[in-house]
């Protein structure tokens, strides 16, 4: 009888979710047709329930926005540094610090503007505290004129883009124009003659010119445009209606801080929406907190070992926004970090911080068939790369840490997603 007893719990334990799921990652054809990475942790026992491939190192893509979003944690308080200025004489001069929301479209920020609107003193912009490259590393060149891969600047002024917009509605015949936001770049846009007609509007890769296609169809569309100081300034002279001149003077030690609009909301849209352009902005901001006079996005490398991150094998950080193929992570590398960033935001404020299944961001169109969302995280893709990371709540209420990685395949990312979608709803359902 003892020895059907052993038998028999010996069958419960083979059987357990985790074995179950564990032989799945294994043997299954959805995760052994492509390079599959997955942990999963609870936090409250300390213990790491299933790992598959989990120290292997993976392409990130944009995972890698959950380390540049801990590293604006660990260094910006809770409204982002706007501009730093001095003011010597009749004369105020002002450095950029990253902030992407200056004129922004979508998120903007009025605080800056206000400031430079206000003062009773001459402008003069510098460009002097950032000698970084404009593209980050093992960007891919082609994607110069594609809206996730606008450049990296000290004063990013309207996102760094022109909008087009060719509004719905009405006969062709009758619609408005094209509109171009900001309107400084309308002189600088013609309407393509090629045959066969264009569907995008299209950039010279080595100046601000734009070719757009005949007004046939309703679109809107986000290019990129080449950031200088001699263009930041001519497009905050429009803007203010005032003259801004162009320096180049060292930002000073006593230089003064503006701040700006809240933190969260810049992380909110970062991780919901996965803004390329606000997580590489974020470690330029980092830096110009802790009053770098070159803004210095490398900053992250000391960040990550200051809590121990960077000492984690299998991990290569190189861009903020995961766009470069040179980031590997691993699972185990994501786990940890997860780990930190629960510890140091409450929960209520990180599940609204990060994409909810079914309900917002990136993931509004996973797990729809749920009541409450029970899937909290980052997605990133690239081609033949897919990852999700982040906590899972199971039925019986308990919060998990995971982080599923998928590279190396040829399916389309849809299916991907949705065998990813599967496997967390085993998950949910139980542990």
């Amino acid at each position: 009888m003892r020895a059907l007893s052993a038998l028999f719990l010996l069958f419960l334990i083979g059987c357990s979710p985790a074995k179950r799921l564990t032989r799945d990652l294994q043997t299954a054809a959805a995760f052994t047709d492509h390079f599959t990475g997955f942990a999963l942790y609870d936090p409250v026992a300390q213990k790491t329930l299933i790992s598959h491939n989990a120290d292997k190192a993976f392409t990130p893509a944009s995972n890698t926005k959950l380390f540049s979003f801990y590293a604006g944690l660990l260094t910006l308080p809770d409204s982002l540094p706007a501009l730093r200025y001095v003011v010597r004489g009749d004369s105020l001069i002002f450095w950029g610090t990253g902030n992407p929301l200056l004129l922004h479209p979508d998120l903007p920020d009025t605080i800056a503007l206000r400031f430079l609107l206000n003062r009773p003193e001459r402008l003069f912009y510098s460009a002097a505290n950032y000698t970084g490259p404009r593209l980050g590393p093992g960007w891919a060149w082609s994607d110069y004129d594609a809206d996730y891969s606008c450049e990296l600047a000290p004063l990013p002024l309207y996102g760094n883009f022109v909008r087009f917009t060719y509004p719905n509605g009405g006969p062709p015949d009758r619609r408005p124009d094209v509109f171009v936001q900001p309107p400084f770049f309308v002189d600088s846009t013609v309407v393509s003659t090629e045959r066969p007609t264009p569907r995008d509007v299209q950039r010279d890769e080595h100046r601000n010119h734009f070719v757009r296609p005949p007004n046939n169809r309703p679109f809107r569309q986000d290019v990129p445009f080449r950031w200088s100081p001699e263009l930041a300034v001519r497009l905050l002279s429009d803007t203010l209606n005032r003259p801004v001149g162009l320096v180049k003077i060292a930002q000073p030690s006593n230089s003064l801080l503006l701040r700006g609009t809240p933190t969260d909301s810049l992380y909110k849209r970062t991780l919901h929406v996965s803004d390329n352009s606000f997580a590489e902005q974020i470690l330029l901001m980092a830096s110009a907190q802790q009053g770098d006079p070159i803004l210095n996005p490398g900053r992250i490398r000391a960040l990550t070992d200051s809590v121990g991150l960077g000492k984690l094998t299998g991990i290569r950080w190189a861009d903020g926004s995961g766009l470069s193929r040179y980031n590997l992570f691993t699972p185990n590398s994501l786990i940890a970090l997860l780990k930190q960033i629960q510890a140091k935001v409450p929960q209520q404020r990180l599940f609204t911080l990060l994409p909810a299944g079914g309900q917002s961001g990136t993931l509004r169109g996973m797990y729809k068939l749920t009541d409450k969302p029970f899937v909290f995280a980052k997605s990133g893709s690239l081609s033949g790369v897919y990852n999700l990371s982040g906590y899972i709540v199971t039925r019986k209420g308990r919060v998990l840490l995971f982080s599923m990685m998928h590279n190396n395949f040829t399916q389309s990312t849809t299916d991907i997603r949705q065998r990813t979608a599967l496997f967390l709803e085993q998950i949910h359902n139980q542990f």
